[in-house]
C-alpha cells in the first residue's frame, strides 16, 4: 500500500529552488519526488543521532 500524499504550499528561497530543480533533473525525478527524497533522508539522519 502506497503512503498517502498531501498537497502543501511552501515558500522557498529562489536560489535553493533552482538548485533543487537542477538536482531533480540530474536524478531524473520530478521536483516533488526529489524534495520528498531529500526530506526523507534528512529525517532519517536526524533519527539516527
Amino acid at each position: 500500500m502506497k503512503p498517502l500524499k498531501e498537497k502543501i504550499s511552501i515558500t522557498i528561497d529562489s536560489d535553493l529552488l533552482e538548485e533543487l530543480k537542477i538536482e531533480a533533473e540530474r536524478d531524473e525525478r520530478s521536483l516533488s519526488q526529489f524534495i520528498n527524497l531529500v526530506l526523507r533522508k534528512y529525517i532519517k539522519e536526524l533519527n539516527e543521532d
